[in-house]
């Protein structure tokens, strides 16, 4: 059965998704890279979207038309990572329950995901164009000063998906998951090989 997220999410909805789950999301999601997280946490303005319950997309989407008629042409993912030393904060202070980006996010993000309920999603890097094919409407648009990359853009989705859950509310990490046991398995084989090597420089 498809998991369909609806914002505003409320922390029961979040209960029984676990990592590597994979989920959609309906209703509002604003798009949130570097410089919006900076202005924020660094600088101490005040956001100008309310992301209580809603969704926030580390992507710099490509959008035509003006104000009022703002049609999306692409929205793909960036480096969730690189907004890492901003995560624990930023969901604690804006009440946002979906973070989505590319790749993982790390420890302090995890602990945010777990004390206020949030999760962490990957949308799939190359897909650009089939997350603009969920978007409904561009509703507004905020610090359009920081350029169209950066800006603050409001989104009404449909169904944005496939998102891989990557970090769930119970703070467990799937990119963690997988370095750790991509070590254990690492080490297992080179204890195997390291014989065999030594064996064959003997000859």
């Amino acid at each position: 059965m498809k998991k369909v997220l609806r914002t505003p999410v409320v922390n029961e909805e979040l209960e029984g998704i676990k990592i590597g789950d994979i989920v959609y999301l309906d209703g509002h999601i604003v798009t949130c890279r570097d410089v919006g997280h900076r202005r924020l946490i660094e600088l101490g303005r005040k956001l100008p979207v309310d992301l209580t319950g809603k969704a926030i997309f580390h992507a710099g989407p490509i959008v035509a038309g003006e104000a009022g008629n703002y049609r999306m042409i692409s929205i793909g993912p960036t480096t969730s990572m690189r907004m890492e030393k901003f995560g624990r904060e930023f969901i604690a202070r804006t009440g946002v329950k979906l973070v989505v980006g590319k790749g993982g996010m790390g420890n302090d993000t995890a602990a945010a995901c777990r004390e206020h309920k949030a999760l962490h999603c990957v949308f799939p890097g190359g897909c650009a164009v089939l997350g603009a094919t969920a978007v409904e409407a561009v509703e507004a648009v905020e610090w359009l000063d920081l350029g169209m990359p950066e800006a603050l853009w409001v989104l009404r989705v449909k169904e944005l998906g496939p998102l891989v859950v990557s970090i769930d509310a119970a703070g467990n990490n799937l990119f963690e998951l997988t370095k750790s046991t991509f070590r254990t398995r690492k080490e297992f084989i080179l204890g195997q090989l390291s014989p065999q090597v030594a064996a064959l420089n003997k000859r």
